[in-house]
């Protein structure tokens, strides 16, 4: 068996049940299984897709996300997610070193084409919404495929399924590549910790890009049964609305989309009435967030994980009442993880003791794409090392305090500054750069950039905004830029990041009123 015989047999079982609701029409199970087969042959056939071979998506979400996961899953090839907020030397590295073997684009992100068909003219487009002038619309993709099913022989849940990309502290994105068999243990825990059935309704307005968006509800819930009503983007006001009209019974939501819901004027007289939890996670979650939505009478779970565990490692979970009265914990680890706290030699720490985070369970990575070394670094005798410092308490719950690398998380997208001070050091004006994040009410933090211009150069922050603009994506872009004459640093010469956020915390504070 694959991912997708899952699919089938629910549509064996509830063939007109809705799979998947969106923008207002309806996939049952029957239809999307039907679609999974269709597309699994037209890869197949059309563009010599099999297994091990990398297919590419750059869309907002849709069900033909969903689709492509499910065929690719068939074939035991690999689906290739790609951040839409990026920009498009980002989308471009990420494709040529995925290697893709062809690229399922949306036309707001059509821009790609060009560059990809000098860069890689081996990656076949195909258009989502649309016929690019090279290549075929998807409609078309499938013409002729009918009642046909693409499988492979030899595939089952040991293959590889995703390469979802994630930046790493060398200013480069990694591909973590997961297995079936992570999404599929994966399901298992979002099962046990959202109660979750085939009598689920899920609404997903995360983006499916991240694991959070497509694994933490969206997956598990096809693999029960259950329906998912999926938006191709978050919007504050079409989520309240699909809560109050459609009743969905679960859906995910990270802090800044937790704080956009609470602060739109529809959700005070809003009937939530339908949703049995909310889940969040992506970054530490603000307590007073939470509480705001326990006086509605909506619980709140916590879940913990990343992109290298699928995501779902450590949660709260429904009906845990003693769980979700720990303020600030993150859970316990889930059924199919082990988790322990340990200090740099790896030597378990007790309770209370803050160290790493290390976990180990059949949803973690199986590898960096092409990149031995960084997997040999996180993964060390079996075990993962998040990167992430935690304390757990006497009973087992784990309570994460603080980021071990120099992450920033903003609105519950990732950004690392060594992939800002990259780009920032390929202007020529530039002689140093690093940067730090700041706190902010509404995003958690963003990103601050401390620059040394080259003798004699005089950059202004126009034009660095402007290069930074062109090269990356543009919640990326740091919201301050500091012309400095020097930057701290140690007997190595590496760049002492807290002096900053030191300096930065001080200039803050002599420059607030009173």
């Amino acid at each position: 068996m694959d991912l997708s015989d899952l699919i089938d047999r629910n549509a064996a079982f509830t063939p007109e049940k809705p799979a998947i609701r969106f923008q207002g029409e309806i996939l049952t199970y029957a239809a999307l299984a039907d679609r999974i087969h269709r597309t699994a042959y037209a890869l197949k056939t059309r563009l010599g897709v099999g297994r091990g071979d990398r297919v590419a998506i750059l869309s907002l979400n849709r069900p033909d996300y969903l689709v492509l996961l499910y065929a690719c899953a068939r074939l035991g090839a690999m689906l290739v997610p790609i951040n839409w907020r990026l920009a498009t030397p980002e989308h471009l590295y990420i494709l040529e070193h995925a290697s893709a073997k062809a690229l399922f684009v949306e036309e707001a992100f059509s821009g790609v084409l060009e560059p990809l068909s000098t860069a890689l003219p081996e990656c076949r487009p195909v258009g989502l919404d649309f016929a690019p002038s090279v290549g075929v619309s998807f409609e078309a993709f499938l013409e002729g495929a009918d009642g046909k099913d693409g499988r492979n022989p030899h595939i089952d849940t040991t293959c590889p399924l995703l390469i979802v990309y994630t930046s790493g502290t060398t200013g480069r994105p990694k591909g973590a590549v997961l297995r079936q068999d992570a999404i599929v243990w994966n399901a298992i825990q979002s099962a046990h910790m959202h109660d979750m059935t085939a009598a689920d309704h899920i609404f997903t307005s995360l983006p499916m890009f991240h694991v959070g968006g497509l694994n933490i509800q969206t997956t598990p819930a096809l693999q029960v049964g259950a329906t998912v009503t999926l938006h191709d983007r978050f919007e504050a006001g079409a989520a309240i609305r699909t809560i109050v009209e459609d009743r969905p019974t679960l859906t995910v939501l990270v802090p800044a989309t937790l704080l956009a819901v609470l602060e739109h004027p529809d959700w005070a007289g809003a009937d939530v009435s339908s949703l049995r939890v909310v889940t969040t996670g992506s970054t530490i979650v603000p307590q007073p967030v939470v509480e705001r939505f326990h006086a509605r009478g909506l619980p709140v779970l916590q879940v913990y994980g990343s992109t290298e565990t699928a995501p779902i490692c450590i949660y709260t979970r429904i009906g845990g009442a003693d769980s979700i009265a720990r303020k600030g914990t993150t859970g316990l680890p889930g059924l199919a993880c082990e988790a322990k706290i340990v200090d740099a030699t790896g030597r378990e720490l007790p309770p209370g003791e803050p160290g790493e985070i290390v976990v180990r369970g059949p949803t973690t990575l199986y590898e960096y794409w092409g990149d031995e070394a960084a997997t040999s670094d996180v993964l060390r005798n079996g075990w993962f090392h998040t990167g992430d410092i935690a304390t757990r308490d006497e009973d087992g719950y784990f309570y994460v305090h603080d980021r071990k690398k120099n992450v920033i998380i903003s609105g519950g997208e990732n950004i690392y500054p060594a992939e800002l001070e990259r780009v920032l050091h390929e202007h020529p004006d530039v002689l140093e750069a690093a940067v730090i994040g700041r706190a902010d009410p509404h995003w958690q933090e963003v990103p601050v950039a401390f620059i040394v211009a080259r003798a004699g150069a005089k950059p202004t922050v126009e034009e660095m905004t402007a290069h930074l603009r062109s090269n990356l994506a543009r919640f990326k872009v740091p919201r301050e830029i500091r012309f400095v004459e020097t930057l701290p640093k140690n007997a190595m010469g590496k760049v002492q990041h807290f002096q900053l956020k030191a300096q930065l915390a001080a200039d803050m504070a002599a420059s607030s009123p009173g």
